[in-house]
């Protein structure tokens, strides 16, 4: 660490730095900054920077609000669009008390002490997101709702389109960060595009998607056009999902793998997948956590609505993805589920640990489904043991709230922050009247 701090400081001499921006995330998945000077970094590394947390959605208690940001330098990276003016840079932090214990409520925590479980048992875990957005021509919408920038679709190539310029762009900045991109692509909405990135350590993905997000959004800035993380931004169009691979390794052994087995699938693969079917319900308060994340689950276009796996099964929650013939390493599950706009961190300590739990009690993996779940009748998907996703934030609420499993993983106060944070998003939600309403029933009532 001490090397690692050197080189950081060292770099930003070299680079005549101006500003660092010390980043954490708040329980909600907001990104957090404050900026220092780089006379200030030193003691940033030895002591930390105090703030006042309970400023900070969820953070702490106002009782117990003073907090320390102690920067990571392994994260430290230039800010590319910041470009060479002012020079800026960035480090993700931890977040202490006063007396150096962990901040429960910080996000980034949870997750290293659900990746330390999986220490505890020999694995370590790759997750690689695919991450959908919208490309919108402003923030604002009319009567029609929010206008996209081009009517293009799935791998469409645009000529002259703002998305493949925007794309270029994007891509080129996230390498520049040390962030390794595997495709970029239109998706199937106007406006919607895709962007992959390689696998690493949970951690790592998880602080590159804060990053990741940024990055967009400053790109969109950049370009006079507006990008959306929102799970369904318009009606009848396809939802915004953060599909995400995962596997275990132990050492260097993919534990996920094994020869001979069926899709070369190992033991631990199958209590693992079992493990995020059982506990799907539970979860997904975190994994599809606002109202409007539920209208991406159950609008159709592809979305997962109901729990079962399959093999290159698009309809299925957890898809196994096609083997590729003497590649053991790249076996892995995908979870469908997830969307855009999830806190990372929280949301792949609860996969993980709803993984980790499948093997540990070494759950019992049903049938895969080889039909399309989307077109069988409610009867049909009854008999085959297909249970739906919860319909709405307030279920999936009630059911995260019965959960032992996300009570464990989250800690209490995240926990009961999440909870009252959200029932107060749905009670909001349903104390609205709608155009839907107004349209369907005040001419005619």
């Amino acid at each position: 660490m001490d090397k690692q701090r050197d080189f950081v400081l060292r770099t930003i001499e070299e680079r005549g730095v101006k500003f660092i921006r010390l980043w954490f995330t708040d329980v909600i998945g907001t990104l957090k900054s404050v900026a220092i000077a780089p006379a200030e970094v030193e003691g940033a590394f030895a002591e930390g920077l105090g703030f006042d947390g309970s400023a900070i959605e969820g953070l702490t208690r106002s009782f117990e609000s003073d907090l320390l940001a102690h920067p990571d330098p392994t994260t430290f990276q230039i800010l590319p669009w910041r470009g060479e003016v002012d020079p800026t840079a960035r480090m993700f932090c931890d977040i202490t008390t006063p007396d150096g214990q962990p901040a429960v409520a910080d996000p980034r925590h949870v997750l290293k002490r659900t990746l330390a479980k999986a220490a505890d048992a020999g694995f370590t875990f790759y997750t690689h997101p695919e991450i959908e957005f919208y490309l919108l021509k402003s923030s604002t919408y009319g009567p029609n709702g929010p206008e996209p920038v081009d009517s293009a679709g799935y791998f469409d190539n645009v000529p002259g389109g703002t998305a493949h310029d925007f794309r270029r762009r994007s891509v080129r900045m996230l390498e520049d960060l040390g962030i390794s991109v595997e495709f970029s692509h239109h998706e199937g909405g106007p406006g919607q595009n895709e962007i992959d990135l390689r696998y690493a350590d949970a951690l790592t993905t998880a602080d590159n998607i804060m990053t990741f997000r940024t990055v967009i959004k400053e790109v969109a800035i950049e370009q006079g056009v507006y990008a959306t993380f929102m799970p369904k931004p318009m009606g009848g169009k396809p939802g915004s999902g953060m599909h995400t691979h995962m596997s275990l390794f132990e050492g260097d052994m993919n534990a996920f793998y094994e020869e001979g087995a069926q899709y070369q699938l190992s033991k631990v693969g199958r209590q693992f997948i079992a493990g995020l079917l059982t506990h799907a319900p539970e979860i997904s308060a975190v994994t599809n956590q606002f109202v409007n994340s539920y209208k991406r689950l159950w609008g159709g276009d592809e979305a997962p609505s109901f729990i079962c796996w399959g093999h290159n099964n698009r309809s299925a929650l957890v898809r196994v993805p096609l083997y590729k013939p003497n590649k053991g390493q790249s076996s892995r599950v995908e979870y469908r589920g997830l969307d855009s706009a999830a806190n990372p961190y929280l949301a792949y300590a609860l996969m993980l640990a709803a993984g980790l739990k499948g093997i540990e009690e070494e759950y019992e993996l049903p049938a895969e489904a080889e039909d399309n779940v989307w077109t069988m009748t409610d009867a049909e998907r009854r008999a085959m043991g297909y249970k739906p996703l919860p319909p709405s934030l307030d279920v999936a609420l009630d059911r995260m709230e019965e959960s032992e499993l996300v009570a464990e993983t989250l800690g209490e106060q995240v926990f009961n922050y999440v909870l009252l944070n959200k029932r107060r998003e749905w009670q909001g939600y349903r104390a609205q009247v709608t155009p839907f309403e107004l349209q369907s029933n005040l001419e005619m009532l």
